[in-house]
């Protein structure tokens, strides 16, 4: 009798367990686990309400559509390196005329350089910038099958700025540029050496760590407050999986070290990354630093709601740094 009992409360224990794992094991698959569901993922993904009315096709589907179409044009040369981690990695290079710079760009979480630059890359090609678009681990014609938030993705963006910088033999200023979750790539990639011709940093609605972010999401999208036996679990199999834990994704040591300008923009309506990131990033920043706040841009919008203004700071952050 002893003997059943001890069993059935084993197997209680144990059905408990299971469930608890399970649902952080579900809630891994959503948003580190990527490449092998990539269609149905991207498309569960974007169902969200969050997720749409954030994104630029919601109200700028015009200008969107035409910045994808422009990129999808241009002849460009494909370009592979090795990640640390041993992945194939992709990025389409765009040669521009009587080229001044080279501009890698850093596209954000599940996104893709025609994408997320759709509308910025024909403006920056045009004044003389060779750009350089990353496919994000996982992502595109990358290898990979988990995205980190930053934590692998910074040393990827180092490697590249070096493969740049392999190439530029006339020696032309460098600038690293991302946005979301490639924003936060790229600060993060300024915590380590890079090369001298990597002039400054441009970071777009970037967050400040993954946790932070994942505690956003709950709170915003979902209302809930209260997640840390959830992010246990996530940090858990991000650690057996994945390779990496949360606080490897995380750009306050990196902004403290960094000694390399950085242009921080975001939307104040942004309900995706909090506009709260830039602001704490920026104060984190001990470097030349400017931060430029549209008012009623959402996530990755505030060249779109702001062109002018957008574009003008941009082209001044590079004369001034060039």
């Amino acid at each position: 009798m002893i003997k059943k009992k001890f069993l059935k409360a084993v197997g209680v224990i144990a059905g408990a367990f299971s469930a608890f794992m399970a649902f952080g094991w579900s809630f891994f698959k959503m948003t580190v686990r990527y490449k092998d569901h990539k269609k149905q993922e991207k498309k569960k993904w974007f169902a969200l309400s969050h997720t749409k009315v954030n994104h630029p096709r919601y109200k700028f589907e015009k200008e969107y559509e035409e910045g994808k179409a422009w990129c999808a044009g241009q002849h460009m040369q494909d370009c592979y390196i090795r990640s640390a981690d041993g992945l194939r990695l992709h990025a389409s290079y765009l040669p521009a005329e009587d080229a001044k710079r080279f501009v890698l760009l850093s596209h954000g979480y599940k996104g893709s350089g025609f994408g997320d630059f759709a509308y910025m890359s024909r403006f920056l090609h045009e004044n003389h910038c060779n750009l350089l678009f990353i496919d994000q681990r996982c992502c595109g014609e990358s290898q990979g099958e988990y995205i980190t938030f930053g934590a692998k993705e910074q040393y990827d963006v180092q490697r590249w700025a070096y493969y740049i910088a392999r190439r530029n033999h006339k020696k032309l200023p460098v600038y690293l540029y991302g946005e979301s979750m490639g924003g936060a790539a790229v600060l993060m990639a300024s915590a380590h050496r890079l090369p001298r011709q990597v002039k400054g940093l441009i970071a777009d609605c970037a967050f400040c760590s993954m946790k932070g972010q994942m505690q956003d999401m709950a709170r915003n999208w979902f209302h809930l407050r209260w997640i840390g036996l959830l992010l246990f679990r996530l940090n858990l199999f991000c650690a057996i999986f994945a390779g990496f834990h949360m606080k490897d994704a995380d750009t306050a040591e990196a902004l403290k070290a960094n000694a390399r300008p950085v242009l921080f923009f975001h939307g104040v309506k942004d309900t995706y990354v909090d506009p709260g990131n830039s602001l704490y990033n920026y104060s984190l920043c001990r470097a030349p630093k400017e931060l430029v706040v549209i008012p009623e841009a959402r996530h990755l919008c505030s060249a779109y709601e702001e062109p002018e203004l957008y574009r003008e700071k941009v082209l001044g952050f590079f004369e001034k740094y060039d």
